[in-house]
């Protein structure tokens, strides 16, 4: 049985096995009765605070169960949600509240404007709890459940609105990602990011347990120890943060069933080493914009794909998912032609919030296949057996630690500061061909000393960009080179950075 509602997928496991553990956060211990009963308490609650259908509220709370049942009420209530991320620098996080414009604000947070109404949930979560009479959002699954806001050129971020279907079509039982009862699943991806679905509603929609990391930045001893502790099963990372494990210690996977990896091109001799060390933990490959929530496609990696041309393939669409190959003039491309990728089917955005022209910019109508696209800007191609692979960006944005980096948004922000007559944000590749951290290089007009200085320069960078965001070099320069054809030479910029 499929169902289009996130809410109605769990309402479902809690009548079917409502004495099945749903969530594990440090001592609190929730099945499914009692996190579905609690929802529908605190979802009447924020009904009477104003939350109601096509509404979008914000959320800042840290990662939590309590995160995860102030979730599930706002969805009940008809209403898509935005979680935020605690630390992001308060300008972002008020920009970010202002372009939503909700009614209320589910936070425990006390430094925040007057001018926002606060509804704040209640600090225990009982093992069971008394039962309301609210009636939960019974209508179309296009309807938003959730705003991902991610880099955007101008230095404004852009806010991703995702409907229901669009998480709930990843999950069947026949998919690459049809977990169900009996799985573990690990919860450590940042609340604001898309990947935070495939961890909770992943396994809440599908009868499983979603065991909480606590800590900020997951380490492989955390990881160990949830496995240890609580049987996980399950887990996704990024590619750097896979790399980084391998290279640390390989051992902390042992006891995985699964492991999903992605965001950013494998490393194929990390990937290689990881196979080899535990050949019975099956290993994914997932790609996907956050425009077409967590993932387009899933490939099972085999010891053969680390000698792929292009690296390890991307793989086939998930359910409810199709990619097509596009030329310049919008034309399918053939089996080995590299084309740019495009999506369509259920697990598209609605756009970008109050955006509509960079919506219709990204998200167009494919008049000969009477569908809607959108376009990711990546290239690659479809081989003969039909595996996608990804060849490269058409333009300027970079994955940096699994994070969507554009250089814009960093080049925008520090071209406001006083000091900052013109700078450029440079991608450093690291010894695996991907992209390891930023650097920005900046000329200065001499005018106010400390906002010039490279070091002053990132901590007010710090107080506007998300904290992957920030430059992890900041160097003036006496001048920008330029290249024979007038343009920026980032090569001999990064040439500087060479001991």
């Amino acid at each position: 049985m499929g169902f289009g509602l996130i809410h109605q997928a769990v309402a479902h496991q809690a009548r079917t096995a409502p004495g099945a553990l749903a969530v594990v956060d440090g001592e609190i211990r929730l099945d499914y009765a009692a996190l579905d009963a609690i929802a529908d308490v605190w979802a009447a609650a924020l009904s009477a605070a104003g939350a109601g259908r096509g509404m979008l509220i914000p959320v800042l709370l840290p990662r939590c169960a309590r995160l995860y049942v102030a979730l599930l009420s706002i969805l009940k209530c008809g209403a898509g949600y935005a979680a935020l991320d605690p630390r992001w620098p308060q300008e972002r996080i008020d920009g970010v509240l202002e372009q939503l414009g909700a009614p209320v604000l589910v936070t425990d947070t006390e430094e925040l404007p007057e001018q926002w109404m606060i509804w704040r949930p209640p600090a225990d979560l009982p093992a069971r709890t008394c039962t309301v009479d609210f009636q939960a959002y019974d209508g179309p699954a296009d309807v938003p459940a959730s705003v991902f806001f991610t880099s955007g050129t101008s230095g404004t971020p852009k806010g991703v609105v995702s409907p229901h279907l669009a998480t709930t079509r990843l999950f069947m039982a026949d998919g690459p990602l049809g977990f169900g009862p009996g799985v573990v699943m690990l919860q450590a991806a940042p609340a604001a990011w898309d990947a935070f679905s495939l961890e909770l509603w992943g396994t809440l929609t599908t009868g499983g347990t979603c065991a909480t990391a606590t800590e900020d930045y997951l380490l492989p001893d955390t990881l160990r120890r949830l496995i240890d502790a609580h049987g996980v099963d399950t887990a996704w990372l990024t590619a750097s943060l896979f790399n980084l494990f391998t290279e640390i210690d390989p051992d902390c996977f042992r006891g995985l069933g699964r492991l999903y990896i992605g965001g950013e091109r494998l490393s194929t001799s990390h990937v290689g080493k990881f196979l080899g060390l535990h050949p019975g933990i099956q290993l994914f490959n997932g790609y996907g914009p956050v425009e077409s929530c967590v993932f387009a496609t899933v490939h099972p990696i085999t010891a053969p794909d680390c000698e792929a041309e292009y690296g390890v393939p991307i793989g086939r669409p998930v359910p409810g998912t199709d990619i097509h190959v596009l030329d310049e003039e919008g034309r399918e491309c053939p089996p080995g032609t590299v084309g740019e990728l495009c999506i369509s089917g259920a697990g598209l955005a609605q756009g970008y919030l109050r955006d509509p022209a960079l919506t219709a910019k990204r998200f167009q109508e494919w008049p000969s296949h009477a569908t809607r696209l959108y376009r990711t800007g990546d290239d690659g191609f479809r081989d003969a057996d039909g595996v996608f692979h990804f060849t490269g960006r058409a333009d300027r944005q970079v994955k940096i630690r699994g994070y969507r980096i554009e250089p814009e948004e960093i080049e925008a922000h520090a071209g406001r500061l006083p000091g900052v007559s013109h700078c450029v944000a440079v991608p450093v590749p690291g010894e695996l061909g991907n992209y390891d951290r930023l650097a920005l290089f900046y000329t200065s007009s001499g005018e106010g000393s400390s906002p010039a200085d490279p070091i002053l320069l990132r901590r007010s960078l710090g107080l506007k960009l998300p904290p992957h965001a920030v430059p992890d070099v900041v160097r003036r320069v006496d001048h920008l080179p330029v290249t024979a054809n007038g343009k920026i030479d980032r090569s001999k910029l990064l040439a500087t950075l060479t001991p």
